[in-house]
C-alpha cells in the first residue's frame, strides 16, 4: 500500500499495461519469454502472475514470477525501491521467505520504463520477482497458532533489518510525512472529510486526538527500528505443514509488498500485525494476545511500548479506513479492491472503542502471558 514519501496518499499513476504489453515487456527488459500471465490484484502499483519458459519449452526451464509495475510516483525514488529490494535479497539470504529479483538483461535488479499507457507518457520501475508460495492468510481459516507465528515473524523480520541490514539506500527508508507510518496518524485530519459526516467519523476523530495526546509524546521512549509496515492478510503466504483437518498447523512461506517499508519502532510491527489479524478472525478481540505472545517470544515489549498498543491497533484501522475512503472517491473503479478491510475493518474499530482500553488490553495480555510457560495452542 505504498504512495510515495509524502503524505499525499494517492497522488501516484497506477500502471494499466495490458497483457501483451507486459509480455513485451518480460521479453525486452528480462529476455524471457511468457507462456502464461495473469493479473494480481494491487493496491496502487500493477502486478502480474507470469510463468516463463528459458528452454524452448522444456518442462525443467519453466519458471513462475512476478512482474511487478511500481507506480509513477514512487518510480521516482529509485533509492527507496532500491531499499526495498535489497531488504527482500537479504531477508531471503538469512532464510525468510521473501521473493528476489531476477535481473535485467543489463545485470539489474530494476530497470525504469516508459508507460504507453495515459497521459504524459509516465515512466514505472519494473522488477521480475521470484513467485512465492501459498496461501494468503485471508484465505484460510486462521486460528492461534498462526497468530502466534505471525507475530514471532513480525518480531524476527524487523529484527534482521534493524541489526544486519546495512545496505547504502537504507537511508532512503527515513521518511518523515509518509502517510502509512504510524506515526503519521495525525495526517489524517486533512482526509476524513472522505468518512462524511456519522458515527465513524467521530470515532476516528476520537482516535486521532487521543494519539496526538497520548503515543506522539512516549515515540521517544519506544525503541526504533525499520518497519516492514505492511503484514496484511494478504502480504503473508501460508501452507499446511500437518495433514490434521480439524486442527491445520501452518507456516509462513511467503512474505510480499516491502512497499510500505520505512524507519518506525518494533511496537508498530505488532500493532499493526495484531490489526490486520483481527480481519480475518471470527474472534477478533482474542487475536492480539496469540500475536503478541508470538512477537514477545522474540522481542519483550516495554511498559511503554505496551501502554501504546491499544491506541496504535485504533490508528492503524483509521489510517487503512480513511486512506481507503478517501482513494475510493479518487478512483470509484477500484473502491471494491480498496475497501476489502473495510468490510470488517469499521465493526472491529466500533467494538474495540464499546469494549475499551482496559478491557481490550486485558484480554491481550492475560492471553499472551499464559503462553509463557507453554507451546502455542
Amino acid at each position: 500500500m505504498s504512495s510515495g514519501n509524502n503524505c499525499q496518499p494517492q497522488t501516484f499513476t497506477k500502471p494499466a499495461l495490458g497483457e501483451k504489453e507486459a509480455r513485451e515487456l518480460v521479453d525486452r527488459v528480462f529476455g524471457l519469454k511468457v507462456s502464461w500471465i495473469r493479473p494480481l490484484p494491487s493496491y496502487d502499483d500493477q502486478n502480474f502472475h507470469v510463468r516463463v519458459s528459458r528452454n524452448k519449452g522444456a518442462a525443467e526451464g519453466v519458471d513462475e514470477y512476478v512482474l511487478k509495475i511500481t507506480n509513477s510516483e514512487d518510480s521516482q525514488e529509485p533509492d527507496l525501491i532500491e531499499a526495498q529490494t535489497q531488504a527482500m535479497m537479504f531477508l531471503s539470504a538469512g532464510g525468510f521467505p521473501s521473493a528476489t529479483p531476477y535481473l535485467t538483461k543489463d545485470g539489474n535488479i530494476m530497470s525504469l520504463e516508459s508507460g504507453d499507457t495515459g497521459p504524459g507518457n509516465k515512466k514505472y520501475m519494473v522488477r521480475l520477482l521470484t513467485y512465492l508460495p501459498g496461501k494468503p492468510v485471508a484465505k484460510i481459516a486462521t486460528n492461534a497458532q498462526i497468530f502466534y507465528e505471525i507475530g514471532k515473524l513480525a518480531a524476527n523480520l524487523d529484527k534482521a533489518l534493524s541489526e544486519e541490514f546495512h545496505h547504502p539506500s537504507v537511508k532512503s527508508l527515513h521518511r518523515g510525512q509518509f502517510i502509512w507510518n504510524l506515526a503519521n496518524v495525525p495526517l489524517l485530519d486533512q482526509y476524513i472529510y472522505a468518512l462524511g459526516q456519522n458515527k465513524y467519523r467521530e470515532v476516528v476523530e476520537q482516535v486521532i486526538e487521543q494519539f496526538k495526546g497520548k503515543v506522539i509524546p512516549k515515540l521517544s521512549s519506544f525503541r526504533a527500528c525499520i518497519n516492514h509496515g505492511d503484514l496484511n492478510d494478504h502480504n503473508i503466504l501460508v501452507d499446511s505443514s500437518s495433514a490434521s483437518l480439524e486442527n491445520p498447523q501452518y507456516r509462513v512461506s511467503g512474505i510480499l509488498d516491502f512497499g510500505d517499508m520505512s524507519y518506525g519502532y518494533y511496537v508498530f510491527e505488532v500493532a499493526i500485525a495484531i490489526m490486520y489479524m483481527m480481519i480475518e478472525s471470527p474472534d477478533p478481540l482474542s487475536v492480539g494476545g496469540h500475536v503478541l505472545a508470538g512477537f514477545e517470544s522474540v522481542l519483550p515489549l516495554t511498559e511503554e511500548e505496551r501502554g501504546a498498543l491499544f491506541l496504535l491497533v485504533c490508528g492503524r484501522f483509521s489510517q487503512s479506513l480513511v486512506i481507503a475512503a478517501h482513494t475510493a472517491l479518487l478512483y470509484p473503479e477500484n473502491k471494491e479492491y480498496l475497501m476489502i478491510t473495510a468490510k470488517t475493518g469499521w465493526k472491529h474499530l466500533m467494538t474495540m472503542f464499546e469494549v475499551g482500553q482496559e478491557a481490550v488490553e486485558k484480554t491481550w495480555f492475560e492471553t499472551a502471558e499464559a503462553y509463557t510457560n507453554r507451546a502455542p495452542a
